[in-house]
């Protein structure tokens, strides 16, 4: 697995070339496995209608050209150390039988909750990312939201600063929540209503969904 440091990073990271493993069927949609993997807030935790934000956008990604096969990998208090194991253990099984492989990688708040360093943490997302490369695994990156925790927030903000970084350095493409959720209204209200403590409820995952549809999904499926 690639090094990464937190300043310019170490060996050069592997870079993804967009459906090398993808066998299109002539006469038929393609056969895509798509893993989320994260931690509470990719279980959709706090919502009342059980939806989460990635059964949202599941919703909205069924078109005629694939044949989806959607798999939600979301544990409560993950961190990236976790996610790096069961990358190598839980992932894999998702992907027999499939043609295209795609995973979507949301973590961070627990990282910082558990004093993970900073440096460490793009250490971890780095290898998931170059690993998944060199598999030919499309990957997808979307950041934390913001917290109702002022002090977990200002770490959060360099923490998804340092997430779009290493993403940018790769090609991945990288959806920011913090930015547009940080202050905004009907966010910050839903998570001061949410009846599971700094999580957001029903409007919350509907805002997260919002912005993973609409900051180059299709694009990255390419179905756009």
């Amino acid at each position: 697995m690639a090094d990464e440091q937190a300043g310019d990073g170490g060996s050069a990271p592997i870079e993804f070339r967009p459906s090398p493993e993808a066998v299109v069927v002539p006469d038929g949609p393609r056969d895509v496995a798509l893993v989320f993997l994260g931690a509470s807030l990719v279980a959709g935790v706090g919502d009342p209608k059980g939806q989460g934000w990635v059964t949202r956008v599941v919703g909205r990604t069924q078109h005629p050209d694939l044949e989806l096969t959607a798999y939600n990998l979301g544990v409560r208090g993950d961190t990236t150390a976790d996610l790096l194991d069961r990358w190598t253990t839980e992932v894999p099984r998702r992907w027999a039988g499939r043609t295209e492989r795609r995973i979507v990688v949301s973590v961070g708040t627990d990282d910082i909750l558990t004093g993970v360093s900073l440096a460490r943490h793009r250490l971890n997302l780095a290898n998931l990312l170059d690993d998944a490369a060199s598999q030919g695994v499309g990957t997808f990156v979307v950041s934390p939201p913001p917290s109702d925790d002022d002090d977990v927030n200002g770490r959060l903000e360099v923490l998804v600063d340092a997430q779009a970084d290493v993403c940018s350095r790769r090609g991945i493409p990288f959806v920011d929540c913090f930015g547009p959720l940080r202050q905004h209204d009907q966010w910050r209200t839903d998570l001061a209503a949410s009846r599971v403590q700094h999580h957001p409820g029903q409007a919350g995952y509907g805002l997260i969904a919002w912005l993973v549809l609409h900051n180059g999904w299709t694009d990255w499926l390419q179905i756009s």
